[in-house]
């Protein structure tokens, strides 16, 4: 169980702080989602942390603290711990082309782009980086963005690294044999990036994705149940998974939606049965991209090491410099995603708002829309999951549910709001 303090010690208003359990519990009573979670800890101590509505509807089972839920892409931002580790380890340089270590990219082709056919193409003008893998401007895409021909040749090609029953290793190679969407570092598109740096964890470290993460970042983290597949003896805990019953598809935009925006949905319906869910079996393939699973306070552990500067409980993963490097903007010429992103992706709103390495930062939160502060970090799952950290407010807050997609409902503005409106100094 989550040990809170009262929240005045550390400046959150306690009065205010019931906006955020009043929003939560509406989240459930709406009919948005069928059970959620949240974390707020400001200044290292946990001023709420409550859990309401079930995790597995089917068996009447409530979602707890201690509940698993999918991460999916919130599996990225451990990724990238994961590789910069390996960085101040002398590994690798930001700068350095992927072909040196996956040699089959080196003669990965670029799409020519707009109604050409997948053939048409040219050779890259620069070499995949590194660091193009951590900020998505690599020219890597995903299968399930059905929006050009490169993606779907992803989907003809069945590459899909969650659920695969080949070797992380064979589908990376496959990949590279599939043209780029656009020249790299030439635009931001949400991809399989973080797939092809865990498979270069792999290759810098002698060891497993799931071994690496295993050593070097969830045991010495305290994060007991995050893994890559759930156990049998904490099959329970695992939650449904659900998705509205009309709508809300992948490339829905957050936010859009009307006031009867639920009953336009029409409900909710079971999409991965908590009980027969592919993550209770260890996969051939271990997603850096969106394959663990965890609780609540397990990413909490994994926040606080990193608003820490890299350090937990006298466990240290990484240095001060490096994480304040990680929380900067790195697409070119501190431009916005606005500037240099896809238009069909609403993980995260675009304006104001770049990429550091693994997740998102805020540049203007003006422009962004959002009240928050600048240098704020935050990354999400596609089954709405959500955590971010504001340095400035030495502030971090997860948010777990299980609804696909995660642009169904403007939840993470939402809870922004709520969290924010309760500091009181």
């Amino acid at each position: 169980m989550l040990e809170t303090v009262n929240p005045e010690s550390v400046g959150v208003s306690s009065r205010r702080l019931q906006g955020v359990a009043h929003w939560l519990q509406n989240q459930v009573d709406s009919g948005r989602v069928a059970g959620c979670s949240a974390l707020v800890s400001r200044r290292g101590e946990t001023v709420f942390a409550q859990a309401t509505g079930m995790a597995d509807v089917e068996r009447a089972r409530p979602f707890t603290l201690d509940s698993i839920v999918r991460l999916y892409s919130m599996t990225k931002a451990v990724t990238t711990v994961a590789a910069m580790m390996l960085y101040e380890r002398g590994c690798f340089q930001l700068d350095d082309p992927v072909w040196a270590y996956v040699p089959e990219f080196k003669q990965t082709p670029v799409w020519l782009g707009g109604d050409h056919a997948i053939d048409a193409i040219e050779c890259q003008q620069r070499p995949i980086t590194v660091r193009d893998l951590m900020t998505h401007t690599s020219g890597l895409t995903y299968g399930f963005m059905q929006s050009n021909v490169v993606d779907a040749a992803y989907r003809a090609a069945g590459i899909e690294f969650a659920g695969s029953t080949e070797s992380l290793s064979t589908l990376v190679q496959r990949l590279a044999g599939i043209p780029l969407l656009c020249q790299p570092g030439s635009a931001w598109n949400y991809s399989v990036s973080t797939d092809v740096l865990g498979r270069l964890v792999e290759i810098w470290s002698g060891l497993s994705l799931a071994e690496f993460f295993r050593d070097y970042i969830t045991d010495p983290l305290g994060m007991a149940d995050t893994a890559f597949h759930v156990e049998a003896n904490h099959a329970e805990r695992l939650a449904g998974l659900y998705v509205p019953k009309i709508g809300g598809g992948l490339n829905s935009i957050a936010g859009q939606s009307t006031p009867d925006e639920v009953a336009q949905r029409g409900g909710l319906r079971l999409h991965d049965d908590a009980a027969n869910s592919a993550f209770l079996k260890p996969p051939a393939a271990f997603s850096g991209g969106g394959g663990l699973t965890g609780t609540i306070s397990d990413y909490g552990r994994f926040c606080q090491m990193l608003l820490n500067s890299g350090e937990l409980a006298g466990q240290r993963l990484l240095g001060r410099k490096t994480v304040e490097y990680m929380r900067l903007n790195h697409l070119p010429e501190n431009r916005d995603m606005a500037a240099m992103g896809q238009p069909v992706w609403s993980e995260t709103s675009y304006d104001g708002i770049g990429f550091g390495l693994g997740w998102a930062v805020v540049i203007d939160p003006v422009k962004a829309h959002v009240v928050t502060s600048p240098g704020e970090h935050h990354w999400g799952g596609a089954a709405s999951t959500f955590f971010w950290l504001d340095p400035a407010e030495q502030l971090f807050t997860v948010f777990l549910t299980q609804l696909m997609p995660s642009s169904t409902y403007p939840i993470r503005r939402e809870l922004r709001a709520q969290v924010y409106q309760a500091l009181v100094d």
